[in-house]
């Protein structure tokens, strides 16, 4: 008979007589109910002295790793613990810890109901107490849990930054196991008796507006709720229930603090819900003026529109704010302060319209060449020369003047003016990139160990000092296993969440086995944790004839990511090894590369001990190629088997350079009628082959690649960072490898992918095929810093000499012409190479890219603007290149901005 059927007098006598092995079962069985009545009239003693063995048993099962409560286990643990448990610091140690999940308002029912009848009145101190161990991976049923104690028990709610971020979510999704008819929105935050608390601090947390942002569907689209709290709150403020003030003062004051965009969206559909009378607006017309000149573009817009309504707004603070406006990068937001201008100049202040004017010609030195011709043509319709006013200057390829100003179709003014402001030819003006940085000093502390392993394990972004970090630990252990032992396990416990094995469904995470090899330091076992690790090396490695060295057993983890797991895997081995020198191939330079010199002395201090067959490996991988016969002599003159591994290495040319080629993925077949990952996929992707050269074995596959599948790439967590110091030669061959998560910044959005470009541009080696299609994909990355990591690896490339800009161009032209990659977004990086020294690079890639795209079915968006820098880059450089189709384009009837600019370029051109 189980626990679960014992009758429940039976399970009383025995908790009576001292057993407590059913308690436990009852909890792992997750039978909470029968927990509750099976203390039920237990005398106190009793149950302390239970409480003794259940926090025993817990600390237990917990010190094995292999614990975590469900909902379902937590919540009859938590029974247990309230029921036995002596104070509310000691059951908030248990119920406090991460592992232990709590279900919401029916935990909550029953912990009441055990703390009634045991008669304790520290449920509240519970709750707060729980509540101040929240963190970001806090879920919200651990909440629920807390909110229904301290309001069963009268008390305030706590107002940190994850209490607020859980109740809001509380309140917009009610707990799963309601049924029946939800109460709208409106009506729960009515009746929520903490929202007087949380209210103000939802303008005080940063990023929340995410959270508040949010539509809720039910299951049909009738009831759905548009911007549902927005417009709960304006609603309960139009009826008083809320202060009004507050929300608009709240929205403001969030607006000016600042935040991520998307962050801010809720705070602007607030006020628009709220609808801010005159009055309103002109008694914060400052905080309004504000926004308009610093906060980010929905946000100006959503000021400007606001303080266009008012009459009597003074003409200085409009004045004063278009100065700054007028030089924002905001396209719309710029035409509508100049169509604003331009009324206060003919209508309301028609007697200052030369001061107005004046302010106008700011704009004529805007990037935006259609924002030039516009500010040109309105000075000069008020009497102003914008020429004589900027005093003969003009911006970067200023291609608008007084020829410009026919408006908006005067396409032949635009010719005009190209040749007008033709600035003096120059190339590029980059800098040579500096040579590689020294690696840092080797580790020779314990306590120097434990800080870089808290730096490395206290954030999600995982790698960059994993070769010096592992370094240290297999020196330090060799000296000194126990000491270091008790220094990091601390550390380790300490780790951030993204550490803890959570995202072992990602095939390229390395979490685990780099956690498990800091564990092995010291620990006691070493013979069976040895034998774990020889075991996983043995299932990376075959040895049979023809076939490689490195298993493939996902074709998402190129060759590249499976050597760096072999050698991780390999160091578990030697960790604690006594008098062990460190390893191999720790890298003399920060790109990863290996001084040969240092790794002949390296081996000569090993002696005759063997070295790991994975650290000599990557050892050779970092060497470079151009290895004298000298060093080759030395490595011989060693008499060792490493010895001469290394001297058949260099004497027979190392890794040799693949061949690439390109190769399209195509998104695999529907599973299933509801197939959510399917439909994220993109259609098509263009993927770099790559093949060894004629005659080389290519015993690890490095060489040797086919297209990955189109998937949903993981949440980077960084290890790809990793791969250009794995083959620092071999740029090609790292540029093939990341290229699937480079080109999904850019057709699926996704994030952190290009991070790998800086990287790669600090190596050597040809980078083909393969780096011109990664540094295309990552110009059109969807997110600002995918493409400033892009911006700088395009820098780094050409300053070096080591760019392709045709080749690179002609990539670009045909995933956009392809819809691979937005063009629209490509603009900006290039714009902003080109204000950084590169104007020539840039018109090359623009000269390759155009063919493709001005020939295209339909012009793809950006297309002006990109054919609007290629003028002034032409006109820039001085530099003449041929554009096959723009003589088609240019020759178009009407005066479309695509035509127009066509004609601009055209003129740029013919006069180079």
């Amino acid at each position: 008979m189980s626990a679960a059927t014992m009758s429940t007098e039976r399970r009383h006598r025995q908790l009576l007589a001292g057993g407590t092995a059913d308690l436990f079962e009852l909890i792992t069985l997750a039978a909470a109910r029968p927990i509750v009545d099976a203390l039920a009239g237990l005398p106190e003693q009793r149950r302390r002295e239970i409480g003794e063995e259940l926090t025993g048993w817990v600390k237990k099962r917990e010190r094995d790793r292999s614990q975590w409560w469900s909902s379902g286990t937590g919540g009859a643990l938590a029974v247990a613990v309230v029921g036995c448990l002596p104070t509310a610091a000691k059951a908030a140690a248990i119920l406090g810890r991460r592992t232990v999940a709590l279900d919401g308002e029916r935990n909550a029912a029953l912990v009441r109901e055990v703390a009634t009848e045991r008669g304790i009145d520290w449920l509240g101190d519970l709750a707060q107490r729980i509540a101040a161990r929240f963190t970001q991976q806090t879920w919200v049923e651990r909440w629920r849990f807390v909110a229904t104690l301290l309001r069963a028990e009268g008390l305030a709610p706590p107002t940190d930054e994850r209490s607020v971020q859980l109740w809001l979510q509380s309140v917009q999704f009610p707990e799963r196991g309601q049924r029946g008819h939800r109460a709208p929105l409106v009506e729960r935050l009515r009746q929520d008796p903490f929202l007087p608390a949380m209210l103000p601090r939802i303008f005080e947390v940063d990023g929340l507006g995410t959270q508040l942002a949010y539509d809720l569907v039910g299951r049909d689209r009738e009831t759905e709720e548009r911007h549902a709290l927005p417009t709960a709150l304006a609603t309960l403020a139009a009826e008083g229930v809320l202060d009004r003030p507050l929300l608009v003062d709240g929205s403001l004051g969030r607006l000016l603090r600042g935040d991520r965009p998307g962050a801010l969206r809720a705070f602007v559909i607030l006020l628009g819900e709220l609808q801010p009378t005159a009055a309103e607006v002109t008694a914060r017309s400052t905080d309004y003026l504000r926004l308009l000149t610093d906060a980010p573009a929905p946000v100006a817009t959503m000021a400007q529109k606001a303080l266009r309504q008012l009459p009597d707004l003074p003409l200085e603070s409009v004045l004063d704010a278009s100065r700054q406006v007028l030089h924002r990068p905001d396209k719309s937001l710029v035409k509508a302060q100049l169509t604003w201008l331009d009324q206060l100049a003919r209508k309301t202040h028609r007697d200052r319209s030369a001061e107005i004017a004046e302010v106008i010609t700011v704009a004529v030195e805007h990037p935006a060449v259609e924002l030039r011709d516009r500010a040109t043509a309105l000075a000069t319709r008020h009497g102003l020369d914008p020429a004589a006013a900027l005093g003969g200057t003009s911006a970067l390829g200023g291609l608008s003047g007084p020829g410009a100003a026919s408006g908006p179709g005067g396409a032949a003014g635009a010719e005009a003016a190209g040749g007008a402001a033709m600035l003096r030819s120059r190339g590029d003006d980059l800098p040579p990139p500096a040579p590689p940085a020294p690696a840092p000093a080797p580790i020779t502390d314990v306590d120097e160990l434990a800080e870089e392993v808290a730096a490395l394990l206290g954030t999600r972004a995982h790698g960059t000092p994993l070769d010096r970090v592992l370094d240290g630990l297999v020196r330090l252990t060799a000296a000194d296993a126990p000491r270091v032992h008790a220094t990091l396990a601390p550390v380790i416990e300490r780790r951030h969440w993204s550490w803890s094995g959570l995202h072992q469904w990602d095939p390229l995470c390395l979490c685990e086995v780099v956690v498990d090899v800091f564990q092995t330091a010291g620990t006691d076992q070493q013979p069976q944790r040895r034998s774990r690790w020889e075991a996983l090396l043995a299932a990376v490695r075959r040895t049979d004839r023809g076939t490689p060295e490195l298993v493939a057993t996902n074709p998402r983890v190129p060759a590249v990511h499976r050597l760096l797991r072999a050698r991780i895997t390999e160091i578990g081995v030697h960790v604690n090894d006594p008098g062990h020198p460190g390893l191999l191939a720790t890298p003399t330079s920060a790109n990863g590369s290996l001084d040969p010199l240092a790794l002949l002395e390296r081996l000569t201090a090993l002696g005759d001990r063997e070295p790991g067959h994975w650290d000599l490996t990557q050892a050779l991988l970092r060497l470079p190629t151009d290895v004298e016969e000298a060093v080759a002599a030395k490595a011989a003159a060693l008499g060792t088997p490493a010895g001469d591994r290394l001297t058949g290495w260099l004497r027979g040319g190392g890794l040799p350079q693949p061949t690439m080629r390109e190769a399209t993925a195509v998104r695999r077949d529907r599973q299933k009628r509801h197939d959510w990952e399917h439909d994220q996929l993109t259609s098509r992707r263009t993927l770099v082959e790559l093949r060894p050269p004629e005659g080389y074995a290519d015993p690890y596959a490095l060489l040797t690649a086919d297209p990955a599948p189109i998937v949903v790439e993981a949440d980077d967590l960084g290890w790809p960072n990793l791969w250009p110091s794995v083959l620092p030669g071999h740029r090609g061959v790292v540029a093939a490898s990341a290229l699937p998560m480079v080109a999904a910044c850019a057709d699926m959005d996704q994030q952190h992918g290009t991070a790998v470009l800086p990287l790669l541009a600090e190596s050597t080696g040809p980078g083909g095929v393969a780096l011109d299609l990664a540094v295309a994909y990552g110009l059109g990355a969807r997110h600002g810093a995918d493409r400033v990591a892009t911006l700088d690896a395009l820098l780094t490339l050409a300053g070096a000499g080591q760019f392709d800009p045709v080749g690179t161009g002609e990539q670009l032209g045909r995933l956009v012409a392809g819809e691979r990659v937005k063009l629209s977004r490509a603009v900006e990086p290039l714009r902003d190479a080109v204000l950084a020294g590169a104007p020539l690079t840039v018109w090359r890639l623009l000269a390759a890219a155009l063919p493709a795209l001005l020939t295209a079915q339909k012009a793809p968006r950006g297309l002006p603007d990109l054919l609007t820098l290629a003028a002034e880059t032409a006109t820039t450089t001085g530099v003449r290149l041929d554009v096959p189709g723009l003589a088609e384009v240019a020759a178009r009837g009407g005066s479309s901005r695509l035509v127009t600019e066509a004609r601009r370029l055209r003129t740029a051109l013919a006069t180079t």
